[in-house]
């Protein structure tokens, strides 16, 4: 089996990086939700060796995500874990730490509910939760290729799309989190940064 790749993912980790170099700093355990090829997982367990970096995906990207830990052989990278939001998921441990990258637009709009109502589950008080990806501000567009990408995603899958921002702040809200920072980011994509407020 030959390991799978995914472009997009050599070109926006170096900016992704930045932003997680900066909120991780003091993080020790993050969880990725929706780990993909696991080309993410290698670049920032080996630029961030303090943070242990635990990989998940549905059942079947597994085995890709295994291929990619294998060669890279890093000491912080753990086996990876099943995680489907549409499947009950017990988590052995919390995490100080979760990221996700390019999921939510690819979920339908009741498995992106779902995921936020999961994160008090998997989240110490005090956590961060980081999330890559494009948004809509106001309902809108940020740009004219966000809008043909998003017209794209629904000819795949009419359940799939780009998702307003605000919408998707009130069930981090939900959950207990606060926004700390809305990066841009090259390509017309954001990286969200959420809190867990203490206590909830």
């Amino acid at each position: 089996m030959d390991k799978p790749h995914a472009p997009a993912t050599e070109r926006n980790r170096e900016p992704i990086l930045g932003v997680l170099r900066r909120h991780f700093a003091d993080r020790h355990h993050v969880l990725e939700i929706g780990s993909g090829t696991g080309q993410h997982a290698i670049h920032f367990a080996a630029a961030l060796p303090h943070l242990s970096w635990q990989t998940s995906e549905q059942p079947q990207y597994l085995p890709g995500i295994r291929l990619w830990l294998a060669e890279a052989q890093l000491p912080n990278t753990p086996e990876p874990v099943a995680l489907d939001v549409n499947v009950p998921f017990a988590s052995p441990r919390r995490y100080d730490a979760i990221f996700s990258a390019n999921t939510l637009h690819i979920m339908s709009w009741p498995e992106v509910e779902r995921l936020f109502a999961l994160l008090p589950s998997l989240m110490t008080s005090g956590a961060l939760f980081c999330c890559y990806g494009p948004f809509n501000y106001g309902g809108r567009f940020t740009s004219a290729s966000n809008a043909q990408f998003d017209a794209a995603l629904k000819l795949d899958d009419p359940r799939r799309g780009i998702r307003d921002i605000e919408a998707v702040d009130a069930l981090a809200h939900n959950a207990g989190l606060v926004m700390i920072e809305d990066a841009e980011m090259p390509a017309n994509n954001r990286c969200i940064t959420w809190r867990r407020l203490t206590g909830a």
